[in-house]
């Protein structure tokens, strides 16, 4: 699939998530086959105003291009400024939210509420297409109803506004992540536009990935919350593309990365910050795993990266010990 100028290497996409998917998080969905990875949600007035923090949710490195950096706003010169700044920082596309429902997001005009203002939507979108040369996207829900009606306009309005490809979660704003999402929306909308068209959501399953693709005709899948603690995920549903057979990972290539994760958290954020996060991050990896709420409680205080490492090859030394089949160990929760 091929965004504007930026060829990727295949149609899948790990989906912005708001405090999650950070570097170290999309450095391992790119190892497990991932054709585009996207930064967590950054504020375009944060960057404008000079948080370092907020800048920092743009760190990056070569292995994990191309990235797309995902921007909200609503003042249109401050957003193109914030999105220079991106580029200027490594991104290869640039992304504007049209999606998030969070209500401090939607209070201040930003997010799903730009869907009911075209508008100040399309002068957004326009200063930021002035602004930068690389590709620009959109993602965004079905709007406020479960109609479309808004979706399709906005889909319409920012194709003509000149932005590369579009993403569509078709939930409504109402739905926040409740319900089933609309897949038919997925597909009127690609009918609707000569752009690359993603659709994201309920996709749990490489299976799932599949079908989407076959169902609404739409470009390529972003997959967000399967993803978390799941890498693997994307290596499935390459195989699947491939019209080859999934194989489930070992539990030494499990357990390799939670070790990387730990690594590379450590690395690129500092040991301190990192092992506060592995206190939770780390039972991501183990939900549903044998003896896995032990291993969660042994993490609660952890505080180096040598006692996160030792907690993870403790609890696989203990599965190992087990001797069992290459499933059994992920069966469901007996410990």
């Amino acid at each position: 699939m091929q965004i504007g100028t930026v060829k990727l290497a295949n149609n899948i996409v790990f989906a912005p998530l708001a405090g999650i998917s950070n570097l170290p998080l999309r450095l391992l969905a790119k190892e497990a086959g991932c054709g585009l990875v996207c930064s967590e949600m950054v504020s375009a007035n944060g960057l404008v105003y000079g948080s370092k923090k907020t800048a920092q949710l743009m760190d990056t490195v070569p292995e994990e291009y191309p990235l797309s950096v995902q921007l909200f706003g609503t003042d249109p010169d401050i957003t193109a400024s914030a999105a220079q700044q991106a580029v200027r920082a490594g991104a290869a596309i640039i992304d504007i939210n049209f999606g998030c429902a969070v209500k401090k997001i939607v209070k201040t005009g930003s997010g799903v509420a730009l869907m009911r203002t075209p508008d100040k939507a399309e002068a957004l979108l326009k200063a930021v297409r002035k602004a930068v040369a690389v590709p620009l996207t959109i993602k965004i829900r079905s709007g406020w109803d479960a109609s479309g009606r808004q979706a399709l306009d906005i889909a319409h309005m920012a194709e003509a506004c000149g932005i590369d490809a579009l993403t569509i979660h078709p939930r409504s704003a109402a739905q926040g992540f409740r319900g089933k999402s609309d897949w038919s929306l997925i597909g009127a909308v690609k009918r609707a536009l000569k752009i690359p068209v993603i659709g994201n959501g309920d996709i749990v399953a490489a299976e799932d990935a599949l079908r989407m693709l076959s169902q609404t005709g739409c470009d390529g899948v972003m997959v967000g919350r399967a993803a978390i603690g799941n890498p693997f995920i994307f290596s499935a549903i390459l195989a699947l593309l491939d019209g080859r057979k999934p194989s489930s990972p070992s539990l030494a290539q499990h357990f390799n990365v939670m070790k990387r994760y730990v690594r590379d958290s450590v690395r690129y954020i500092g040991e301190r910050q990192a092992c506060r996060m592995m206190r939770s991050r780390l039972g991501w990896f183990v939900k549903g795993l044998y003896g896995s709420s032990q291993f969660r409680k042994s993490i609660t205080q952890v505080s180096t990266r040598a006692e996160a490492l030792a907690a993870i090859e403790g609890y696989e030394k203990m599965l190992n010990s087990k001797a069992f089949s290459p499933e059994e160990w992920r069966s469901s929760e007996r410990a």
